[in-house]
């Protein structure tokens, strides 16, 4: 019986240990928090976005929200990523639920696409040219500065495959579309 109840206590104890350690939902609040530790540790998002200034268009709220969401996902929340000059580098300074209730679409991103397309950008099929051009990106914000940062916005899809997410579900519910830049 002793033996039995030890099994049963390891199997239990692995079982929990695997769950603490799985991937977190892809495009939930905690990978999010995941995504802005890889943000900062990606030089060219951190140094290519001070040379061409895209990171001092803020509005002058010391900050850019990138909020992003999986559109085969119809009620799940979106996350938001908030980008600032700290330094000389351009560091994500936040990555979790959406927190800034009023996007400035000269400033501000909203970004969607499927499951499927989010994947196969963070493995680097196609790049963000493709993307939008094909529509599995959609895209709203400032199209021109966009355009003007293709390496860096290449490297923010790349995050989507270097943070680990699961893709197996949704993430629950919580804020969606916000005013001015609804997709």
């Amino acid at each position: 019986m002793r033996n039995g109840l030890k099994v049963a206590v390891l199997v239990a104890g692995a079982a929990l240990t695997a769950s603490a350690q799985a991937a977190p939902l892809l495009l939930s609040p905690e990978w999010a928090a995941q995504a802005c530790t890889a943000w900062n540790q990606d030089p060219v998002l951190t140094q290519e976005l001070i040379k061409s200034k895209w990171v001092s268009n803020d509005g002058g709220h010391g900050y850019k929200a990138i909020q992003i969401y999986r559109n085969d996902c119809e009620k799940s929340a979106w996350v938001e990523l908030q980008i600032a000059r700290k330094g000389e580098l351009a560091q994500c300074i936040y990555g979790g639920k959406v927190k800034t209730t009023k996007l400035d679409s000269g400033v501000d991103y909203v970004m969607n696409a499927s499951t499927q397309n989010w994947v196969e950008m963070g493995k680097g099929e196609y790049g963000p040219m493709k993307a939008m051009m094909t529509t599995r990106l959609r895209f709203s914000g400032p199209m021109f500065e966009a355009m003007n940062n293709m390496a860096p916005f290449e490297s923010f899809l790349l995050l989507v495959g270097k943070v680990e997410g699961d893709t197996a579900a949704c993430p629950s519910t919580g804020t969606k579309a916000l005013p001015g830049l609804a997709l």
